[in-house]
């Protein structure tokens, strides 16, 4: 049974932390919340256009699931408009950013990190850079 399209990622943290990140996603990188079915744990759901792509889920004191410990994962990547735009706006949040140019795509690359320290990546197409 082959794979045939990428579903979404899923960050999780304690609830104040889980906060941060909602707000971080949606007023940083333009993500918004949307619709969540009712889950017995509490979490968010992070939509760009009309797919969930990314799912925060609330970690309970206690819980034997790892937070904060060194993995592979590395970034997740989003599909962007107007690039100067973002980076007027990381830039007057403070907020750390790496911009570069991919010839092998032809895409402007942005790269910074949420505050959780998760790598995030924005992906702007010739013309949008």
């Amino acid at each position: 049974m082959p794979v045939i399209g990428f579903n979404h990622y899923n960050l999780r943290a304690p609830r104040e932390l889980l906060d941060q990140l909602r707000a971080f996603y949606c007023d940083v990188v333009g993500l918004r919340q949307g619709e969540r079915p009712a889950f017995r744990s509490f979490g968010y759901w992070l939509y760009a256009g009309e797919r969930d792509v990314l799912h925060l889920s609330e970690a309970k004191p206690g819980e034997t699931r790892a937070v904060d410990v060194a993995t592979t994962f590395d970034h997740a990547a989003f599909t962007c408009t107007d690039a100067a735009a973002m980076e007027q706006k990381l830039t007057r949040l403070g907020i750390k950013f790496e911009a570069t140019f991919a010839a092998q795509t032809g895409t402007k690359q942005i790269f910074f990190r949420d505050p959780a320290g998760n790598g995030v990546e924005l992906n702007f197409a010739l013309g949008e850079a």
